[in-house]
């Protein structure tokens, strides 16, 4: 393993459990391959651009005739698709919105998701053109949504679940935290959730 791509999408800062747990994520990344590049994009405070009409028409133009103003729509994609196409483990560290992914990472995923680039159409479904790796997805929520205390719906892990198999990756592991009060400090005990979750998924 020689770099790991990181996505931070909560838009709190320092204060965001899912920062500080996807924190602990590479942190044992780097103790189990020492030397490991960390490449981070930090898409609550730089979103990607959502797709546009220019971005529609090039993505369905061959590259070998795009135009140049085509290449340039095509820009933040093909350097987020880089990106990706060069990490050998995935980290994403996501808090739940409205049931779902937020938008900063849906645009991302709107950006990276390409047919004939990421992914093509086959008889048999859409097949991901890019390598399997392992990928590492924190979730925090404002309500429970796993187990025998979810009260609300969970639509972000099977969304992203199929979003990453129609990349080509399948290796993914889910944590989702459990939610907390609002202003209370739980630290320790999103490190300790965290560190088992890891033993089981990531031995070292």
């Amino acid at each position: 393993m020689k770099r790991a791509l990181v996505l931070d999408v909560s838009p709190r800062g320092d204060g965001s459990r899912s920062r500080r747990a996807s924190a602990q994520v590479v942190e044992r990344l780097m103790r189990r391959a020492p030397g490991l590049e960390v490449i981070r994009r930090d898409l609550a405070v730089a979103p990607p651009p959502p797709i546009d009409d220019a971005f529609a028409h090039a993505m369905l133009v061959p590259a070998a005739q795009r135009t140049a103003d085509q290449h340039r729509a095509l820009h933040h994609s093909e350097a987020l698709i880089a990106e990706l196409e060069g990490s050998d483990a995935l980290v994403i560290a996501t808090p739940m919105h409205n049931f779902t992914v937020p938008a900063a990472l849906k645009t991302w995923i709107d950006q990276v998701l390409r047919f004939d680039r990421t992914f093509r159409s086959t008889p048999e479904g859409k097949v991901g053109l890019l390598a399997d790796r392992p990928t590492y997805v924190v979730v925090a929520s404002g309500g429970a949504v796993v187990g025998d205390r979810a009260r609300q719906p969970d639509f972000l892990t099977p969304y992203l679940t199929a979003v990453l198999a129609t990349l080509g990756i399948r290796t993914v592991d889910f944590l989702h935290l459990d939610p907390v009060p609002r202003g209370v400090d739980c630290t320790i005990e999103t490190r300790d959730l965290v560190r088992s979750w890891l033993d089981g998924c990531l031995p070292i």
